[in-house]
């Protein structure tokens, strides 16, 4: 198995995002410390259940316990990997596809309403990339686009950002690189209070920028860096964040819940799922409706009242 996976994974590198490849070459470590040994023609589903029940137990540095959504991860790149085998005839069928993988409950989903939006934006308002926090919050974009954005990207005419790169961490080391999905590449417009912002804040990126002189080191023109112009590395922006809510004693949530808070407000004002979606960069609506089921109901709700308003003759 071993001999296997790692070729598997040279195979795949230039057909995946390099974030991609790191978690499929950890997920293979993990595998190969437990089956490692065990010929490919000869893995069996019981064998594979097995391997995920020793990772559920001791999977982790140190014998640790794994989460299951972490060993439901490990169980996604080794069903693709014997499919590969499985269509290079290395082997006659799939045993990761016959074993029952690990159940991975959904994190919860905290949001914010609008009024603690606001709250949110008074609090944050004398921060140095205020703006960027803004931008999470009214387009629904993710961390790594908000901080991987250049100027040219941004259309001041007709108010929009083109979302073409995203800023991550690998091994650690920032990188920067195409966006997650063909989706995830998109066009997102910004309303007007938002583009204000934007403008004030590249006045002030201008300003740092002669005062830094040449030491200023922008070569990407990222819309957001820090003050040598360097890009912001997404784990001490998340960090800021967790300061500025518990400072403002907020109710606590994570940085990547300002894009459910978003999305939620969203569809709770009658935006149109397939909006929203387009706007999220989801690959399909049907991720979006359900991520956002709990908005649904009630969206089901108003639309029963809509409906027989209009039948029966009552103003709503």
């Amino acid at each position: 198995m071993s001999a296997f996976l790692t070729s598997w994974l040279e195979t795949i590198r230039p057909r995946v995002r390099e974030t991609t490849w790191v978690s499929y070459e950890i997920a293979v470590q993990r595998i190969t410390r437990q089956i490692g040994a065990v010929q490919l023609q000869t893995l069996t589903p019981l064998q594979v259940e097995s391997l995920y029940a020793t990772l559920l137990e001791r999977g982790g540095a140190g014998g640790r316990s794994l989460a299951p959504k972490t060993v439901r991860n490990c169980h996604i790149v080794l069903r693709r990997a014997l499919a590969d085998a499985e269509r290079l005839g290395l082997v006659t069928r799939n045993p990761a596809a016959a074993a029952k993988a690990v159940s991975a409950p959904r994190a919860e989903q905290r949001t914010w309403t609008a009024e603690e939006i606001q709250r949110f934006f008074e609090a944050v308002a004398g921060e140095r990339l205020s703006i960027a926090f803004v931008l999470l919050a009214t387009t629904g974009m993710r961390r790594g686009e908000v901080l991987g954005l250049r100027w040219e990207d941004v259309d001041f005419d007709a108010r929009a950002l083109s979302i073409v790169q995203t800023l991550t961490t690998v091994s650690n080391r920032l990188h920067i690189g195409p966006p997650k999905t063909g989706k995830s590449r998109r066009r997102v417009s910004v309303d007007s209070v938002t583009l204000e912002a934007l403008k004030e804040h590249r006045t002030r990126q201008l300003e740092e920028r002669l005062a830094a002189a040449d030491v200023w080191s922008n070569e990407g023109d990222l819309v957001f860096a820090d003050e040598l112009g360097g890009p912001v590395h997404p784990d001490r922006f998340s960090r800021s964040f967790d300061r500025i809510v518990r400072d403002a004693e907020l109710p606590r949530i994570r940085l990547h819940d300002l894009r459910h808070s978003y999305a939620t407000l969203a569809l709770k004002a009658g935006v149109h799922p397939k909006v929203v979606s387009e706007r999220l960069g989801h690959s399909t609506i049907a991720i979006t409706l359900d991520l956002y089921s709990h908005v649904a109901q009630g969206l089901d709700a108003d639309a029963a009242e809509l409906v027989a308003a209009r039948i029966y003759g009552r103003a709503r």
